[in-house]
């Protein structure tokens, strides 16, 4: 006969009890204490425990071969190589950020043209450079900048190299205003970043290189190991705080101002001076956006009316323009000696006045480079004669009265 099968329990119990019938936890094992992993940390003091010695695991024998140990101690034993290595694989995953860690190198060579005032700056390649991107590679670039006073105005940049750690440049870039005191006392920074699109372009390394380690006219070649040295960064986590950005009003010192190359030639066939506007260069930040949209203006002193007033074209967003504009004033040779040339640098404000960057004054009563200047184009009739100024105050329009 068929067994039936028995009445359902009148006693309803949860999934959760179900699911705990029967089920040996097995024994209760001791909850290791930190004690155990780091011997050193401890309540009270102590003498420091000796230094372990690496040992090799065995199969546990569970005390059948030597008798006399316990199992605790066969579990000492096993636990102790299992930490040290723990802390080697630890010690190694701490150095992958320590400042020694290889970045890479970069080569480059560097070329002092006295006569020109030109630093040029050429970036061959980099090589071995440390993977920034999750797909294993970077996307380099080299970004230059003159210290002390690193700022818009001197940084320079190479093209960004996509996909590659092994990155070729070859690419010339120039320094123009450098003066034979500049080289003793400058120092140039070449820091290699990865360009992110998406985000804040990260820093890899970077070398430093004195400039009056070169000598006149001769090419030097470095290749340096990249490092990392403390700075304050944002943006590229390299960019460096720029501080010639200067709100509308605030005076800036001389030495910040720029430097302006012009270029004198007195025509005797004409009867009358040529004044060339070259270029400037390091020219001092007048706008929120860390530069200036600079113009020239030049005046002959004492005032000869309208033909005696240039201005040259602006030049947007830049803190480095290139001018190459030529103006004539018809004067005579004999009469130039009493001429007085105030030349100022302006930065175009829409709808507003506009800003004084810095002027330089050439003639019988300057000083120093100003009047070697003048000097040299009264002596040198026909020949064009081309020098750097610094801006300074001099041409700065009168401050209004105080209301």
């Amino acid at each position: 006969e068929r067994k039936s099968l028995p009445p359902p329990s009148p006693v309803k119990i949860s999934m959760q009890e179900h699911f705990a019938i029967n089920v040996c936890p097995g024994p209760i094992m001791p909850i290791p204490q930190i004690s155990d992993f780091f011997p050193r940390f401890h309540d009270f003091p102590m003498t420091p425990p000796p230094p372990r010695e690496k040992k090799i695991l065995k199969e546990p024998d569970f005390g059948l071969s030597n008798g006399g140990e316990t199992d605790g101690e066969n579990k000492e034993k096993e636990r102790k190589p299992i930490e040290e290595d723990r802390g080697e694989r630890q010690e190694g995953v701490d150095s992958d950020d320590d400042d020694e860690t290889y970045l890479g190198t970069l080569e480059f060579t560097l070329l002092f043209d006295h006569e020109n005032n030109c630093l040029h700056c050429t970036i061959h390649k980099a090589k071995g450079l440390k993977a920034m991107d999750s797909n294993g590679l970077a996307d380099p670039y080299v970004k230059l900048h003159l210290l002390p006073g690193a700022s818009k105005a001197n940084k320079l940049r190479t093209k960004t190299l996509k996909n590659t750690l092994n990155p070729v440049w070859s690419e010339t870039l120039m320094y123009h205003g450098i003066t034979a005191i500049d080289m003793t006392t400058k120092t140039l920074r070449l820091c290699v970043c990865d360009m992110d699109r998406l985000g804040r372009n990260e820093f890899i390394g970077e070398v430093r290189v004195a400039l009056k380690k070169l000598s006149k006219g001769e090419s030097k070649r470095f290749k340096m190991g990249l490092e990392r040295i403390t700075q304050v960064c944002s943006g590229c986590v390299c960019l460096y705080i720029n501080k010639e950005t200067v709100e509308q009003g605030t005076p800036v010192a001389e030495e910040e101002r720029g430097r302006i190359l012009v270029s004198l030639c007195y025509s005797p066939e004409k009867s009358c001076l040529l004044v060339g506007i070259v270029r400037c260069a390091h020219l001092a930040a007048m706008d929120s956006n860390g530069y200036s949209d600079p113009f020239v203006k030049i005046v002959l002193q004492p005032d000869m009316g309208k033909k005696s007033k240039y201005k040259t074209t602006v030049k947007k967003k830049t803190l480095n323009p290139e001018f190459n504009e030529e103006f004539v004033y018809e004067v005579p040779h004999d009469q130039l000696a009493k001429k007085t040339l105030e030349i100022s640098v302006w930065d175009y404000d829409l709808g507003m006045s506009n800003d004084f960057i810095g002027g330089v004054e050439l003639g019988i009563n300057a000083k120093g480079v100003r009047l070697k200047h003048w000097f040299e184009c009264l002596k040198h009739i026909g020949k064009k004669v081309e020098y750097w100024h610094a801006l300074t105050q001099q041409g700065a329009p009168p401050e209004p009265p105080p209301q």
